[in-house]
């Protein structure tokens, strides 16, 4: 079976992202991880007329439980990348000391006299594909129950365990970015039994369309909603609240909360390389959901710190 990470654009592609990413959350709730192997424009070396622009990207941020986050970012020629070929399983993307692949990733940076540095192994047991437009572009989450051990240092600061927490790894790619979107992803720790998932994703496609999904794993089956329907978008006090229902007659209302100095706001180049716009970013939000189902209780889900939102532009 083929996975979910495999590369999709060409090398000579002038106008296109592509990206692999990790969101882990420590699992003594002390704060998560966000890390982001990028590929943009490779045809036409990124964008030269910006400095953040080259064609081969590394980040890393650290979201404190108390504090704000930081970002560390650098850039990195395409001839020194190591790529596996398109469609090519296994995946591979390594850049200096700097890879990601199927089951881990690593990386060390230096930026404005910051060391850091990570060595991770993941697993999981639900993958999903939430979005794919063709040469729009796609969402994809290799591994959306993930479980990750191993180590990461921040300035001689150790952050390490088997595991050392929970989160998600995924993989997304466009001939340009969405004017708005919103995304979320809940991981829900249950003792006892195995853990659920949410995601969901809402975005603005051609033709005045709008894209909406979402997607839950629990008690080992997948529960794929269509038809999402937002109650609260906020992107100044930064919560999203919904509610969707599948066929079968599970009803699930989500409340994602991701207030607080957590948000984390960076530049994003946009493919055209005509400038840059902000994506805002929690990777330690809050996330509750309420189950509804025929002949059942009403089941609460919650995390105060394994969820992720993330929200583009305004509608």
């Amino acid at each position: 079976m083929k996975t979910l990470n495999e590369l999709y654009s060409s090398l000579s592609a002038e106008r296109r992202y592509e990206v692999w990413f990790v969101r882990l959350g420590l699992a003594d709730g002390s704060g998560a991880w966000w890390f982001r192997y990028l590929l943009m424009n490779p045809g036409r070396s990124g964008c030269a007329s910006d400095p953040r622009g080259l064609p081969v990207q590394v980040w890393a941020t650290w979201f404190p439980r108390e504090g704000k986050p930081q970002s560390f970012i650098q850039g990195f020629s395409l001839e020194a990348l190591d790529l596996s070929a398109r469609k090519q399983d296994p995946f591979r993307f390594r850049i200096g000391s700097n890879e990601i692949g199927e089951g881990s990733c690593r990386g060390a940076l230096e930026v404005n006299g910051h060391a850091i540095s990570w060595d991770l192994r993941y697993g999981s047991t639900f993958r999903v594909t939430l979005s794919n437009k063709g040469w729009i572009g796609f969402s994809r989450t290799p591994h959306s129950d993930a479980v990750f051990s191993g180590r990461i240092i921040l300035d001689g600061r150790i952050f390490e365990g088997n595991p050392l927490g929970i989160g998600v790894q995924g993989h997304n790619c466009g001939y340009r970015h969405r004017n708005f979107w919103t995304w979320t992803h809940a991981h829900f720790r249950r003792p006892g039994t195995n853990p659920s998932t949410l995601e969901a994703l809402v975005y603005e496609m051609p033709f005045g369309l709008v894209f909406r999904k979402a997607v839950l794993w629990h008690e080992g089956k997948e529960h794929e909603f269509r038809k999402l329907h937002e109650i609260r978008r906020d992107p100044d006090g930064f919560r999203w609240n919904f509610h969707c229902s599948t066929k079968d007659g599970l009803r699930l209302e989500g409340a994602i909360d991701g207030a607080g100095p957590s948000v984390h706001r960076v530049p994003y180049v946009k493919t055209d390389c005509t400038g840059s716009f902000e994506v805002a970013n929690n990777s330690l939000a809050r996330a509750v959901l309420r189950l509804e189902r025929r002949g059942r209780p009403v089941e609460t889900l919650e995390t105060s710190t394994g969820a992720v939102l993330e929200m583009v532009g305004r509608r």
